[in-house]
């Protein structure tokens, strides 16, 4: 219904934040991760929103990240988990993180977040993996680490990097560890996914 409010950001607390469109304001519930990524008080700010209605309620959920919205939408398809708990969710860890958590069935991860027990976090991981792919993860992550007003953003990450972190999780390190670890083996050869663990180990041991 409303895909986005843009205007002056007048009060944040914790899990609002109110901003004045045109002389109205608007709460808006968020994550703490959006909250980390909120301008100055009266500055401009621009959130993507969900719009939850139900028959005793009228929200409005706001991301200033657009991938973020779409974890969202993706974890209250999840039985059990409402909009309050797929901000939890995403109050402990960004979107990018969750899906590496997902991929990894790392349900400790998941269920740091309050109200999540190991059952619904296990949930999430069944519902929700076939859904998302290792690839598209990790071109997400490594976009977000360049700038994103340096030329050629295009980039593309190599079928030997992903094998690469998938072992590394089967190993036991967590999603995130192990994309930090692969992203740093630069010196290894972009096809050779032994000699990019080789190298990724180096900066996990």
């Amino acid at each position: 219904m409303i895909a986005y409010v843009r205007g002056r950001l007048e009060d944040v607390s914790e899990g609002n934040a109110v901003v004045d469109v045109g002389g109205i304001g608007y709460n808006v519930k968020i994550s703490g991760s959006t909250m980390n990524e909120l301008p100055h008080l009266h500055d401009e700010v621009k959130l993507h929103t969900y719009t939850y209605v139900r028959e005793d309620q009228f929200s409005l959920y706001g991301f200033v990240d657009r991938d973020e919205l779409e974890m969202f939408k993706l974890l209250i398809t999840v039985n059990g988990i409402g909009p309050k708990g797929a901000l939890g969710i995403l109050s402990i860890m960004n979107a990018t993180d969750l899906r590496f958590a997902i991929l990894a069935a790392d349900t400790k991860m998941i269920a740091k977040a309050p109200g999540i027990g190991k059952k619904t976090a296990e949930r999430v991981i069944i519902d929700l993996r076939d859904k998302i792919s290792m690839e598209d993860t990790m071109e997400i992550a490594l976009d977000r680490s360049k700038d994103p007003m340096a030329p050629g953003n295009e980039h593309s990450i190599s079928a030997a990097r992903n094998e690469a972190v998938e072992a590394l999780t089967s190993l036991g390190y967590s999603a995130s560890d192990a994309l930090k670890a692969v992203k740093k083996a630069d010196d290894a050869d972009e096809n050779d996914v032994e000699a990019i663990l080789k190298s990724a180990l180096k900066y996990l041991i």
